[in-house]
């Protein structure tokens, strides 16, 4: 494998951490502020990874502006409520053998690691420094200054700031949302088994390679890369 930079982008609810009972007690909170009947867990965890603007609206189509608005500031209140009390190490878990593979590979010296997640700002400046790794991502792409998934600026971003070739790149991510924006950057597409999206939407929406645990992510990436 050459010295080449390479960019390593990943998702971050159903990708690095496991924040699905946090998602779900929010957005019940969100519908309960409108009283409207909350959707089912699939139906929720479909949209995870979308901006809240967009979750909400695929969600309640039928409800005005004005309750989805109230809905996405209830739900920001009620996940920054449970996140106070539980710390982000128990609300918001890695996945086994995420961090060892992160921290893997930020030893490689031609690796720049990324993230272009849903969460906001906030929200992601609070898990990291909750786990202790403000200083893991080079560049952290979010949904306050996009358009949400799957619109590629995220990763278009990641790019510009990186410096790095698209055919140097790579996304990682649990959803169908994750997997078509990569396309649409024109960069690799990884997609994982353990998130919230099934196979067979991450392989229709452009999947070149489906993980079943983070101990495959080294050995497909050399492989991916080796005589670049």
């Amino acid at each position: 494998m050459s010295t080449e930079l390479k960019l390593i982008i990943f998702d971050v609810d159903g990708t690095l951490v496991d924040s699905q009972d946090h998602i779900l007690a929010a957005m019940t909170a969100a519908c309960a502020s409108v009283e409207v009947a909350p959707p089912s867990r699939e139906a929720v965890l479909s949209i995870v990874g979308l901006s809240l603007p967009e979750a909400v609206l695929r969600l309640m189509p039928d409800c005005a502006l004005s309750q989805r608005e109230k809905m996405v500031d209830a739900y920001k209140g009620a996940f920054n409520a449970q996140r106070e009390e539980l710390g982000a190490q128990s609300g918001s878990p890695f996945y086994d053998g995420a961090l060892d593979v992160l921290r893997a590979l930020q030893t490689v010296d031609h690796h720049i690691l990324g993230i272009a997640t849903g969460k906001s700002r906030r929200g992601l400046d609070s898990l990291l420094s909750g786990h202790g790794l403000e200083k893991m991502f080079f560049t952290q792409q979010v949904a306050d200054d996009h358009p949400s998934k799957p619109h590629p600026s995220m990763i278009f971003q990641a790019l510009s700031e990186s410096g790095v070739d698209a055919a140097n790149a790579v996304m990682i991510g649990d959803t169908s949302f994750d997997m078509a924006m990569a396309k649409s950057a024109g960069v690799g597409r990884i997609g994982v088994d353990w998130g919230y999206h099934s196979q067979v939407d991450l392989t229709e929406a452009g999947a070149e390679v489906i993980l079943q645990g983070f101990d495959e992510l080294i050995p497909y990436l050399d492989q991916i890369w080796s005589g670049k």
